[in-house]
């Protein structure tokens, strides 16, 4: 995992070294417009503490930024801001397509024919066959501490 770099663009908007467009801030939280947005609109949430990875974020933060999420999802829909749905995106590490490492929650607002979304290859859409499902399952329960619950 890439490790935080308290020299990032976020953080250096964080300690207004770099203006934005802030929509909303609180005590863990900022959410500005994102430069380059996929659509107008695009939000970013940023936490105040310089985190790199989702996974190394405290549950609260976590939480939270997701119910600013909403709220914002909320206002754009409220807007003249062509909305017609919203994404949320979080990408965690760079193979996930993470660019800046400070955990970041893309809110998007989506309209017909904007040529954004997520693909698939078929290669990412196999079904596995359920021996193998059970052992994923396993692993992931035995990680959350929990491996005899929810057995199927």
């Amino acid at each position: 995992m890439t490790p935080y770099n308290p020299n990032n663009v976020f953080a250096k908007i964080l300690r207004g070294e770099l203006p934005s467009y802030q929509v909303y801030a609180d005590d863990r939280v900022v959410a500005f417009l994102d430069i380059s947005p996929i659509n107008p609109g695009h939000l970013l949430v940023i936490p105040r503490a310089g985190v790199a990875s989702a996974a190394d974020l405290d549950d609260e933060t976590a939480g939270h930024m997701f119910q600013v999420g909403l709220k914002l999802s909320r206002a754009l829909r409220k807007t003249d801001i062509p909305c017609e749905g919203v994404n949320f995106y979080l990408a965690d590490g760079e193979k996930a397509g993470q660019e800046v490492f400070h955990v970041h929650l893309h809110v998007v607002p989506r309209k017909s024919g904007d040529g954004f979304g997520l693909r698939f290859s078929p290669q990412n859409r196999k079904q596995l066959p359920p021996y193998e499902m059970a052992a994923i399952a396993e692993q992931i329960r035995t990680a959350l501490g929990n491996p005899s619950e929810f057995k199927t």
